[in-house]
């Protein structure tokens, strides 16, 4: 069946006909200092990437993240992110949407992993100052989880690899005090046989001067269930000075 998964997401993420009203790229690029704890107690660099392009009723969506960190010269954060996601507008609230994302991370519960998969969004609230998007898909999810101990040792549990059907669910909202400081929170969940992911992030992003503002967040993802020492939760306070792209 996730083969079945697998090519209708892809052919969602690549068939965008080019026509209508194109709006150019826009976005943000960011620079982060971060404090993480859970799998590893550090602190760290993050640059970010977020695009987005509208033309007719597709919206193209890309996301990208990079957070690393070292201390006395060995790696203690290192981790990648990467999204895309190509939505179809049905009419003012609803559109319909393929979806493919891929992580890895050298110390988080697990080593990477990624899902791609198709669903439906609605527009719960889209005019100022409150936005406010929900969305649920059916896809293929595949996540690795790393070595534990020293091999040859009692304790040893080598890295597993496990792929299934899941489903996902997300909520994105924002708020907008005013033209210079707004709010936002952003949820999502991916819930399979084997392990259900919930990651949630929190902050505030006023604007500095022109096209630069700062943010603070505050991130928390958590696993139900993760290998034998190795931490459920981990948590990530970011600081960034954020670089608009329009």
């Amino acid at each position: 069946m996730h083969k079945y998964i697998i090519s209708a997401a892809i052919a969602a993420l690549v068939t965008a006909p080019a026509f209508g009203q194109d709006d150019g790229w826009s976005g943000e690029a960011s620079l982060s200092g971060n404090a993480t704890t859970g799998n590893t107690e550090t602190t760290d660099l993050g640059i970010g990437l977020a695009l987005q392009r509208q033309s007719g009723v597709w919206r193209n969506k890309f996301d990208a993240t990079v957070d690393y960190g070292t201390v006395n010269d060995q790696d203690t954060k290192n981790r990648l992110f990467l999204g895309y996601q190509l939505d179809r507008d049905i009419n003012e609230h609803v559109y319909v949407f393929g979806t493919g994302d891929y992580f890895k991370d050298d110390f988080g519960s697990y080593q990477n992993g990624y899902f791609v998969g198709a669903g439906a969004g609605y527009h719960a609230l889209k005019s100022e100052p409150t936005f406010w998007d929900l969305e649920a898909a059916l896809g293929y999810r595949n996540q690795e989880t790393r070595e534990t101990g020293i091999f040859g040792q009692p304790g040893y549990i080598d890295s597993e690899s496990v792929g299934e059907a899941a489903l996902r669910g997300s909520s994105d909202f924002k708020y907008n005090f005013n033209e210079a400081v707004s709010f936002y929170n952003k949820t999502e969940v991916i819930t399979s046989s084997s392990d259900t992911y919930l990651w949630n992030d929190i902050g505030i992003s006023a604007n500095l001067m022109g096209n630069l503002s700062a943010k603070f967040g505050y991130r928390v993802d958590y696993h139900t269930d993760v290998p034998v020492g190795v931490e459920q939760t981990d948590t990530v306070t970011r600081i960034a000075l954020v670089y608009a792209i329009n």
